[in-house]
């Protein structure tokens, strides 16, 4: 499974691309959807899926894309459900390994005709290219698809979803999960610190604001703890709470927040209150099972920091988590969904990818795509991971107790989580801009450059590599 940009350097492994056209018939990963059987959610009346109106006629073949096998596992369950679709998904899977994904897309879209991607997926490190840049005019209007704003009310999709998968006020894209941020932390830490593991307590020790998370930090430290494990982990609550994204009006702007995380991090390296890791490094999970330089109290992420990462990392600390809300919203990955503006021309083709993109994104019903993720049950007689889903109806009629958090039912959290995090900060260039100034914020706090130099740096480094000036 993959669900995000960083995930990929841990779950995907993959050194070549990865082509299948084919039907793929299991339903994907490690069980990765399976439900407690204690669970009694309450059914939801609203926004259950029309009946698929392809059920006659000439076969649909609808040519499905994607970078992992996620959305194309998805098919099985959904022909599964809906027996009666006249329906056949062609897919191709292309790694995003060494970037291959986009410029293959990209001269399919071109290209156009009948092998063109009816349905597409972009992660969140370059949605925004297919939904308000470069490419985004190869995508169809989700109110052409009859996917109207209605329908994306009465799911209770999050905010920040439906403004990424916007341009200028169209939806073109939307997502099944949900990747809004809490601040993951241990149990026995918080209650050796601050008396208690309750998240209602440690939220209010932890935030809101960095200024408390410093204080808090600062507790932890003298009881000889670290707050987090790198500065990694505060960025992307910085990244994603910020005012404006990297670019405005064609210039490189950084934004106050963004600037503040030299700051951020150099306080958190100056005071020791953290180990100085880097994300996706071993250091980084071995402080996730305890066993770093020093005992780290939390990490900063989305459900599937828990489910994909911190499951196969934490060892000994297992079920010593707990989830609250962070000191500022946000969001961290997350893949969505297109379909190409052709196959508004065909009714048949437009019903039928109407229909399955209806079921992965807004139908909210107990046979709906999210359900079955959210509550773990894409296999029958399997339990496989819950995941914090897209829509909020979904989540509030779903069990989200987890062993991993000491069976908190971390759908409490995400989604408040969800609800706060903002999509209006993204750029299609965050992947490259991300990476550079991270770097130059570690060369910073290492003391091999100046403040000054740093960000003097960064911006020559973005001019040279994309040709854009700084205001």
């Amino acid at each position: 499974m993959k669900r995000m940009k960083g995930m990929k350097r841990v779950l995907a492994g993959i050194s070549a691309i990865l082509m299948m056209t084919s039907l793929l018939a299991a339903c994907g990963g490690n069980s990765n959807n399976a439900s407690s059987p204690n669970s009694t959610p309450a059914p939801s009346t609203n926004n259950a899926a029309e009946t698929p109106s392809n059920t006659s006629g000439e076969k649909v073949t609808i040519n499905l894309w994607s970078f992992t096998d996620e959305i194309p596992n998805m098919t099985t369950k959904y022909l599964e459900v809906h027996p009666e679709v006249n329906v056949e998904f062609k897919t191709t899977i292309i790694a995003t390994t060494d970037g291959a994904y986009q410029p293959a897309l990209d001269q399919a879209l071109a290209a156009g005709g009948k092998d063109a991607p009816d349905i597409y997926a972009a992660e969140a490190a370059f949605v925004l290219k297919y939904t308000q840049g470069d490419a985004s005019d190869y995508a169809a209007n989700y109110a052409d698809l009859g996917l109207d704003d209605q329908k994306v009310k009465d799911a209770g999709i999050a905010q920040y979803s439906v403004d990424i998968g916007s341009k200028e006020g169209q939806l073109k894209a939307l997502g099944y999960q949900a990747t809004g941020g809490a601040f993951i932390y241990r149990r026995s830490i918080a209650k050796d610190v601050f008396g208690t593991d309750d998240p209602a307590t440690v939220k209010s020790e932890v935030g809101p604001g960095w200024d408390k998370f410093y204080e808090a930090a600062a507790k932890l430290k003298a009881k000889g703890y670290g707050i987090v494990s790198g500065d990694g982990d505060i960025w992307h609550a910085i990244e994603n709470s910020s005012e404006k994204g990297w670019i405005v009006d064609g210039k490189l702007h950084i934004d106050p927040k963004r600037e503040e995380f030299l700051d951020l991090s150099k306080k958190l390296k100056d005071n020791g209150y953290h180990n100085d890791t880097q994300d996706w490094t071993e250091a980084w999970y071995a402080d996730m099972s305890g066993s770093g330089a020093q005992p780290i109290f939390g990490f900063f992420g989305p459900a599937w920091l828990i489910n994909y990462v911190m499951n196969g990392q934490v060892k000994d600390t297992d079920g010593d988590w707990a989830v609250t809300e962070p000191p500022t919203g946000f969001f961290w990955g997350g893949t969505w969904l297109l379909a190409h503006k052709d196959v508004t021309k065909d009714e048949a083709k437009k019903q039928a990818v109407a229909d399955f993109i209806n079921w992965v994104t807004l139908d909210s019903s107990e046979t709906g795509l999210q359900y079955f993720w959210a509550n773990g049950t894409m296999k029958d007689g399997e339990q496989g991971t819950k995941d914090s889903v897209a829509s909020s109806v979904v989540m509030s009629n779903s069990n989200g107790e987890v062993p991993l958090l000491g069976g908190q039912n971390m759908f409490d959290v995400f989604v408040p989580a969800n609800a706060n995090a903002s999509g209006k900060n993204l750029t299609q260039y965050d992947e490259t801009i991300n990476r550079l100034w991270r770097d130059q914020v570690r060369e910073y706090t290492a003391g091999n450059k100046s403040r000054d130099d740093a960000i003097a740096t960064f911006k020559q480094q973005v001019k040279d590599q994309l040709d854009i000036d700084s205001e």
